[in-house]
């Protein structure tokens, strides 16, 4: 009988979770990337990697059907926004179980996004969309400074920018009509009212709200996550409204297969709903709601991928949260210890670093920006933050900065 696999289309930060929950549930899992060796678990997971161009829909669909007289394909996913809508396509070729793709394509345009979450009723921030610094000008001048300033398809907050000023303004814009942006088509700008108040990170699957978290962006203008706490601290009222503005979101997007993750503000006139994400959130969040809930969302996904039964059935409460470990200068990581003491703290259940010493470090204001993670459980908010921040102090880095001209 031919070996069941899980076709995965190329990698991610949490991609190495699916792999090992597919060998869990008895699967052989195969990546597709266009290039393998950036994820250095494939090796020494022993998994197969095969070379193809993951752009291209028709090579894909050749690669699956090769592997077909070898492997019964169970199913096809994807952790990566960029190639979701090619897994929904994908899963409609072999009669797969899969998302919409046309729900994906609308979603990752983010302008079509906030047409269609507005045109629904759902409350997003003021937008316009501009293709040159004109229209940058002029639309900022009609939400009225700040705005944040965004490339209309990315990810990782890549491009993202809160401008206060005009010189802001003109500074950014030129960064990202200029040539350090990197554009898959042509140059599409959105201006947006900056919406202020606690941030959240909703998570859901098929049409279930299984939880929030509360994020923590830190200081504008860049806006890299610096600390995630599961579930967030919420009133009855104040859950109800967000987990009703999720559901508005999915089938203003024509969502509702599989997992969405969406971002949204608090505002003075309630939730405001600042991004919809048509995948599965990355690392850190199913460790933590494994920790918080004791529900593995990673494999209940793949077990829709698959067509089995999933449960998000909590099976315990804990207050679950991660720290984000972020530069505070550009330069030569010099060195980066801390870890193994930090691991051995009560209650600490992850700490992991991205980056070896040596390696030169350039803030983009981005999710690149993210050398490490500390994440801890325990059965209250102040108790885990305690935890947290025992565990922190205990971690220490050195970097040298670049030297300047003249030097």
């Amino acid at each position: 009988m031919a070996r069941r696999a899980l076709i995965l289309i190329e990698g991610a930060s949490n991609m190495l979770l699916f792999v090992q929950a597919a060998r869990r549930l008895g699967l052989t899992p195969i990546t597709l990337s266009a290039d393998p060796a950036r994820y250095d678990y494939l090796a020494a997971e022993g998994i197969e990697a095969i070379r193809v161009d993951t752009g291209n829909l028709d090579a894909l669909i050749r690669e699956c059907s090769r592997l077909r007289p070898t492997y019964d394909i169970a199913g096809i996913t994807s952790a990566m926004e960029l190639t979701y809508a090619a897994v929904g396509k994908l899963c409609r070729h072999f009669d797969l179980p899969g998302p919409n793709a046309a729900s994906i394509e609308r979603c990752c345009d983010k302008f079509v996004q906030r047409q269609l979450l507005a045109q629904a009723g759902v409350p997003i921030p003021a937008y316009r969309l501009a293709t040159d610094a004109a229209e940058v000008e002029s639309s900022a001048a009609e939400i009225g400074l700040p705005v944040i300033v965004k490339p209309a398809a990315g990810i990782g907050s890549m491009g993202v920018r809160l401008c206060r000023s005009l010189d802001e303004l003109a500074e950014h814009t030129t960064y990202l009509l200029g040539e350090k942006h990197i554009w898959r088509s042509s140059p599409r700008i959105l201006v947006e009212e900056f919406a202020q108040g606690p941030h959240y990170s909703i998570d859901i699957m098929g049409h279930e709200v299984f939880g929030i978290a509360a994020a923590d962006f830190g200081r504008p203008p860049h806006f890299v996550c610096r600390e995630y706490i599961y579930p967030a601290l919420l009133t009855d009222d104040e859950h109800t409204r967000i987990a009703n503005v999720s559901r508005s979101c999915l089938q203003a997007l024509g969502l509702g297969w599989g997992p969405t993750n969406i971002d949204l503000r608090w505002t003075k006139l309630g939730p405001v709903v600042i991004e919809v994400n048509p995948r599965l959130a990355g690392t850190p969040i199913p460790q933590l709601v494994q920790l918080a809930y004791g529900v593995d969302i990673i494999t209940e996904h793949i077990k829709l991928v698959i067509g089995e039964k999933w449960n998000l059935r909590r099976r315990h409460s804990q207050t679950a949260a991660a720290r984000i470990l972020v530069p505070d200068r550009d330069g030569i990581l010099d060195w980066i210890y801390g870890d193994s003491r930090a691991a051995i703290v009560s209650g600490v259940a992850e700490v992991k670093f991205f980056i070896e010493p040596k390696t030169p470090i350039v803030r983009e204001g981005d999710y690149r920006d993210k050398i490490g993670h500390v994440i801890a459980a325990s059965p209250s908010l102040a108790q885990t933050e305690a935890i947290l921040q025992r565990a922190v102090d205990l971690i220490d880095w050195s970097i040298t900065p670049f030297p300047t001209l003249g030097e």
